[in-house]
C-alpha cells in the first residue's frame, strides 16, 4: 500500500521529483504536444508517485479553462444514450477535455438544477439532450454566457447549436414502412411526451403520416409506456388482449419495441406472421433479439463524435460560429416486420 503523502504536493515538488523545471511540468499539462514523450513520461511517473492533483478551481479563478464539459442526459438506465455518451466523451477527450455526466430522469426542473451545478463547477461548456428545456435553464445559460449545445435533435431554427437527427423524419419513416407492408390497423406504444421532444416529434409525425393515408388511430389502439422493457411488455399485452387486435405495433423507441415483442410472444403470436413490431433507434442489441428488430437507425455514435468535435472547436475558438448538423437516418428491416 502506498504511503500517504504529507502536506500538499505542488507543481514544484513534481518538478523536483522529475528533475525538470516547474514550467516544463506546467507545459506538460497544458500543451503536452510541446513536450517530448520521454519528458512527459518522467513527469507522469512523478505525478503518480507523489499523488499530485491539479487545482482546477484555482486555474478557473485565474481565467483559465477547467477543461471540463458537462453533459446532462435524461437517463443512463438503458442503452438509449449509452452510445452517444461514449462517442461524445471520446471526441472531447481527444481535445483534452473531460466529461462530467448527470441525469435528470425526464424532469426539466431537475435538469435546471444539474446545469446550475455544472456552472458552479465552472465547466467550459454544457451539452443537453434535445431542444426542449425549461425557461429557467435557457435563461441561466444565456446569463452566464456559457457555451451550450443540444445533442440528438436537429432543427433548422434551433436556438442552441445542435448535432442530431430529425425525429419527425424518424416517425415518418417508421410509419411508412408499415403502410408499405399493407398494415392499416396499427397500435402505438410511446413514452410520455411531456418534456420529451424526441418522443413528441416522432409520435406527431407517425399520426400525420397515417392520417395522410386515411388512417385514424383510435384511442384503444394507443398506449403509453416508459423506457422499460417490462412495462412496455405489459402495454403490449393490454393492446393485444381484445378479440380484435392490430396487425402491427409501432413503438416510440427500441426499448419499448423489445418489450412489445416479448408481449406478443407471451400472447402466443408469431412475429411477423401474425403481428409486426417496429421500433426507432437501432440501439445495441436490437439486431440480436430473436427475431431481429426492424427499426429506424439513429446514428448515435456519429452524432456523439460530431457533437464532441464541433463543441470543443466552438469552445476554444476566438470567433465561435453556431452550428446545426443533421445526421442521416436509415431504415433497417429485420425479422419483426412483414406483410399484413
Amino acid at each position: 500500500m502506498a504511503l500517504k503523502q504529507k502536506g500538499n504536493v505542488d507543481i514544484v515538488a513534481v518538478a523536483k521529483a522529475a528533475k525538470v523545471s516547474p514550467s516544463t511540468v506546467s507545459r506538460t499539462f497544458n500543451h503536452p504536444d510541446l513536450v517530448s514523450p520521454a519528458t512527459r513520461k518522467k513527469i507522469n511517473r512523478a505525478v503518480q508517485k507523489l499523488g499530485y492533483i491539479r487545482n482546477r478551481a484555482a486555474q478557473t479563478m485565474h481565467g483559465k479553462r477547467s477543461s471540463t464539459i458537462g453533459l446532462v442526459v435524461p437517463t443512463i438506465n438503458h442503452a438509449i444514450f449509452a452510445e452517444v455518451i461514449q462517442a461524445f466523451s471520446d471526441a472531447i477527450g481527444k481535445e483534452g477535455f473531460s466529461l462530467l455526466l448527470a441525469s435528470h430522469g425526464y424532469d426539466l426542473e431537475r435538469e435546471y438544477a444539474m446545469v446550475r451545478k455544472f456552472l458552479e463547477h465552472r465547466v467550459d461548456g454544457v451539452a443537453l439532450i434535445g431542444l426542449e428545456h425549461s425557461q429557467a435553464t435557457a435563461r441561466l445559460i444565456a446569463q452566464q454566457e456559457t457555451p451550450a449545445m443540444a445533442i440528438w435533435n436537429y432543427a433548422e431554427d434551433a436556438e442552441l447549436p445542435c448535432v442530431g437527427a430529425d425525429n419527425r423524419q424518424a416517425g415518418r419513416m417508421a410509419a411508412a414502412h408499415l403502410l408499405e407492408l399493407g398494415h392499416r390497423d396499427i397500435g402505438l406504444i410511446f413514452p410520455d411526451t411531456q418534456g420529451n421532444d424526441r418522443a413528441r416529434h416522432r409520435l406527431s409525425a407517425v399520426l400525420e403520416t397515417l392520417e395522410a393515408a386515411g388512417i385514424t388511430v383510435p384511442q384503444d389502439r394507443k398506449s403509453e409506456a416508459p423506457y422499460s422493457v417490462a412495462q412496455a411488455k405489459q402495454a403490449a399485452l393490454d393492446l393485444l388482449a381484445g378479440p380484435s387486435r392490430p396487425t402491427a405495433l409501432l413503438c416510440g423507441n427500441d426499448v419499448i419495441a423489445q418489450g412489445a415483442l416479448y408481449g406478443a410472444q407471451k400472447r402466443g403470436l408469431k412475429v411477423p406472421e401474425e403481428l409486426s413490431v417496429m421500433g426507432i433507434g437501432d440501439f445495441k442489441g436490437s439486431a440480436d433479439i430473436e427475431p431481429g428488430l426492424s427499426t429506424v437507425r439513429i446514428p448515435a455514435e456519429t452524432i456523439g463524435t460530431l457533437a464532441g468535435a464541433q463543441f470543443t472547436r466552438f469552445i476554444t475558438s476566438d470567433a465561435p460560429e453556431p452550428f446545426r448538423l443533421c445526421c442521416e437516418l436509415e431504415r433497417v428491416i429485420r425479422g419483426t416486420t412483414g406483410p399484413a
